[in-house]
């Protein structure tokens, strides 16, 4: 990373207990090439969990070796699963069978991963007769967890915790649970999917009804492995059937459309650009950065569309293209939450005024983002205002070098460092680290593809 390339530098310095990105741009590079990104973090999640949780082995190809999912594997193997040294290539998951989690030893710890502790916080709650404790960094110490607390104790969970049981570190004692129909007030997949594991342990027809659909890995994988799984696409309501027999599979994980978004954006704004990004998944309920980057009409296509054990998958060219403005809100928003701290570098390059509404969840993720990506593309110059639920970008802007902090984000430590590339001026991102919670090769990645 210490060598620049011939017309830009990238240069990762240590920093205490982070890393500092230090980016020194010139007008006479572009991005180009082929790229294999990492493993879908929430693919990898669940194929871990369900693996955990099913009779027999599952293989898992192609695992995001990132620092969540590693935060899932220690969890399940504390309780009592059997999981292989974590690699990209193949590891196998000995299950314990569905309601046989073992009582751990010691806390369980989460990390940084809010899909970590909300999902295992359903499967935990129907483990009958056992205890647990689960916490997490500072920042997932910080995060709701009410939202998952609440339909949990209507099945009947006993669960206590900070906050009036809002907040981790949060104690769990299993007990015999009953189905229920929870209308959710939001569209979260970690909601659904936390009230759906735990109806796998509760007698009945478990469902939840959300306001708009959110990403359905849980459900395609849940019946890869043996469940029962209805979907309503007109009441945007999942069902599950408890006491299902899971058993052990074979998965191969898709590359990360969210992982991916930050190449389509670079590419789509940096003069010159051309990146071929293979084997990412297209699931229709994650595919919100296509959409939106089809509303800003960049350059991008699908090629080899294909299945791969349930997913839909497909190989995306981006060319470089003059994006326009629009508006980003409504049904969309959920198909796409997480891009949207690099769809607000997309706007900065956008002909006219875009303006993202409808977002205000992204105030309770590792970081306020909408406050965060306000002031930190302020720094460097943007025009841009922060509403309570999203912000408004003028596009057509220059972009200016400074001091620029992750606040240990990944996604956020991703988005600026994209900024940075097209900044005049050197900048420096503080604790440019927090990458690899979701990327741990992005900047290599970077540096190979500076052209």
């Amino acid at each position: 990373m210490s060598e620049p390339a011939s017309s830009l530098s990238l240069e990762l310095q240590p920093q205490g207990n982070h890393q500092c990105l230090q980016v020194t741009p010139s007008s006479d590079f572009c991005l180009r090439g082929t790229l294999k990104v990492p493993g879908d973090k929430s693919i990898s999640h669940r194929s871990l969990m369900l693996g955990a949780l099913a009779e027999g082995e599952t293989s898992i190809e192609g695992l995001l070796l990132g620092e969540d999912p590693c935060s899932t594997a220690a969890c399940f193997t504390a309780m009592g699963a059997k999981i292989s040294e974590l690699n990209s290539t193949l590891i196998t998951v000995q299950g314990v069978g569905l309601g046989n989690l073992q009582e751990p030893t010691n806390i369980l710890d989460a990390g940084n991963s809010g899909t970590t502790m909300r999902l295992m916080m359903g499967l935990l709650a129907g483990q009958e007769g056992k205890f647990f404790t689960v916490t997490g960094d500072d920042s997932l110490r910080s995060r709701p967890m009410s939202r998952v607390v609440k339909p949990l104790e209507m099945m009947g969970a006993q669960i206590w915790g900070r906050a009036d049981n809002s907040r981790a570190p949060l104690a769990i004692r299993g007990h015999k649970l009953q189905s229920i129909h929870y209308q959710s007030p939001i569209a979260s997949a970690q909601v659904k999917s936390a009230v759906l594991l735990a109806g796998l342990l509760a007698a009945g027809e478990t469902t939840v009804t959300e306001p708009a659909l959110s990403r359905d890995h849980s459900e395609r994988m849940l019946r890869a492995f043996g469940a029962t799984v209805q979907i309503d696409p007109e009441t945007k309501s999942a069902t599950v059937t408890g006491w299902p027999k899971l058993t052990g599979q074979k998965v191969i994980v898709p590359g990360d459309i969210s992982s991916a978004a930050f190449w389509l954006v670079a590419a789509a704004i940096i003069p010159g650009s051309e990146l071929l990004l293979t084997n990412v998944g297209v699931n229709p309920t994650r595919t919100g950065i296509l959409d939106a980057l089809a509303l800003m009409e960049a350059d991008i296509e699908l090629l080899n569309q294909r299945d791969v054990t349930g997913e839909p998958v497909a190989d995306i060219r981006v060319r470089a293209s003059q994006l326009r403005a629009c508006k980003i809100g409504g049904d969309l928003i959920p198909r796409l939450v997480d891009e949207i701290p690099i769809l607000a570098v997309a706007a900065l390059f956008a002909q006219g005024t875009t303006v993202i509404s409808d977002a205000e969840e992204l105030r309770v993720k590792e970081s306020d983002r909408l406050s965060v990506m306000a002031t930190q593309l302020g720094k460097m110059g943007a025009k841009i205002t922060e509403l309570p639920d999203g912000l408004e970008i003028s596009g057509g802007q220059s972009l200016s070098g400074a001091e620029l902090d992750s606040f240990t984000d990944h996604r956020i430590a991703m988005s600026l460092a994209i900024a940075a590339l097209t900044a005049k001026g050197v900048s420096r991102l503080h604790r440019a680290d927090a990458a690899s919670v979701s990327y741990p090769d992005f900047f290599t990645s970077l540096q190979n593809l500076i052209a």
